[in-house]
């Protein structure tokens, strides 16, 4: 680092903070990367990597990898607990040992957690999707469940063991609940002796009255239709009131009623980072109910110009006065807008212009060959979706080789009828309860 160069910290290497540091890569800056894992996530696909489509690899890259070629980036493992924003520190609690990181301009991509409203204690039976040890945990689970059903010989404690309740009915539940269809109606039959794959029940389950409630009601009515035609039982306006061992307690419009499941996945609500509310303690700024911060309309914290907030972590409205979703377009553009601030500023030109978000549109798999998208406002629903869903995320995946063992992957479960990656372990089914137990000396403070 050179003497009186400008200091950038990001916080997270997420979508925000690998395309912020990306777009700094020929700034006269040091760039230094916070963040909590060895590597960057690409969280849209980690549905696959459950069910068993793709490897944890190729969805993960690591970060030093990525930015190998950039001169500029320090990268640094850590989870981020504190800023001290007088004397412009960041506090990191590192494997082992807590140091800290000086900085003349931060942004704060720290990302969201799994949200069960109020109700943690469902998390040690309905895993969410939000990391790779979610999705390893849920592969382990979701591939047992099949083998232990095949040793079991009171039927109704089969029948509990291949009932699967996805809580959630967004893009990830949606598509969590289409590959375990998959699974079960085409990848397993004829696997089995003693049970038959296809009789596996999958119950998705939502507290509002539409699948993708994000999603142009078309398209969430031929999600729906799909949904049905594979086999899924969908049950809308109907409240999770309670998750243990063996199944889920719901309030729907019948009454109080109980599912009997052994594999429970979460796919409802997300959380902002702890980090946010010390962040807005810390500067006076306010938060939403969801614990994002509000920021200015440049993405910078009111007050403190030299702290960017983007990605799930800001609340901002869009063109339509309502809040920017927190999905990877959002990260990656709002990333991009603080790198081109940032350049301005040491450009001597005026900064503090508008992050104007602009919405690529949605899309969500249902299953092989059949997707929904809303692009431009042009929906596609089936085939055609699919296609586009496949090129734009081939697009977006960090490197070459992921790009080329995905494609490898894809043709395996969607040509033909097996997956890849069907390798589970105990230690994966039992390592979020071992960790509850006895604690994890390295776990960011909550």
């Amino acid at each position: 680092m050179t003497v009186g160069q400008h200091r950038v910290v990001i916080v997270g290497a997420g979508f925000g903070g690998l395309f912020a540091a990306k777009a700094l890569r020929r700034a006269d800056v040091q760039v230094t990367i916070v963040n909590g894992t060895t590597y960057h996530l690409f969280q849209p696909l980690l549905y696959q990597v459950a069910t068993g489509i793709l490897s944890e690899g190729e969805v993960a890259p690591p970060i030093r990898e990525v930015l190998k070629r950039q001169e500029n980036v320090d990268v640094r493992l850590g989870w981020v607990e504190d800023v001290d924003v007088d004397a412009k520190l960041v506090l990191v609690n590192g494997p082992g040992v807590s140091y800290t990181v000086p900085y003349d301009t931060l942004i704060v991509a720290a990302g969201s957690s799994q949200s069960y409203f109020g109700r943690d204690e469902f998390a040690l039976h309905a895993p969410g999707m939000k990391s790779v040890d979610d999705a390893l945990e849920l592969r382990a689970r979701i591939f047992n469940a099949f083998e232990i059903a095949d040793v079991q010989t009171d039927e109704a404690a089969r029948e509990r063991w291949m009932t699967f309740v996805i809580v959630g009915a967004g893009a990830t539940g949606t598509e969590m609940a289409g590959q375990i269809a998959e699974l079960a109606h085409r990848t397993l039959p004829g696997q089995y002796r003693h049970i038959d794959p296809h009789r596996a029940r999958i119950v998705l389950v939502d507290a509002v009255g539409h699948v993708l409630n994000t999603f142009d009601e078309r398209l969430s009515t031929a999600t729906l239709r799909r949904l049905h035609l594979l086999g899924v039982e969908v049950e809308l306006d109907t409240k999770v009131v309670g998750v243990d061992e063996s199944g889920v307690d719901v309030e729907t419009v019948r009454g109080h009623e109980r599912i009997e499941a052994m594999t429970k996945v979460w796919a409802a609500g997300v959380a902002a980072s702890p980090l946010v509310k010390r962040l807005a303690e810390a500067t006076g700024a306010t938060t939403d109910r969801a614990g994002r911060v509000h920021v200015r309309p440049d993405a910078t914290l009111p007050g403190h110009p030299e702290i960017f907030v983007v990605g799930d972590l800001m609340a901002l409205p869009g063109k339509d006065g309502r809040q920017l979703p927190g999905v990877a377009q959002v990260a990656i553009q709002s990333g991009r807008h603080a790198a081109r601030q940032i350049l301005r500023r040491l450009a001597g030109k005026p900064d503090g212009q508008p992050f104007h978000y602009f919405d690529k549109g949605n899309m969500a798999v249902i299953s092989r060959f059949n997707a929904v998208a809303d692009i431009g406002g042009v929906r596609l629903s089936g085939f055609p979706a699919w296609v586009v869903w496949l090129a734009v995320h081939l697009f977006y995946l960090v490197g070459f080789k992921n790009r080329v063992t995905a494609v490898l992957h894809w043709a395996v479960s969607f040509l033909g009828r097996g997956r890849s990656e069907r390798v589970s372990t105990l230690q994966q089914v039992h390592s979020r309860a071992a960790l509850r137990e006895y604690g994890d000396p390295y776990a960011p403070l909550r």
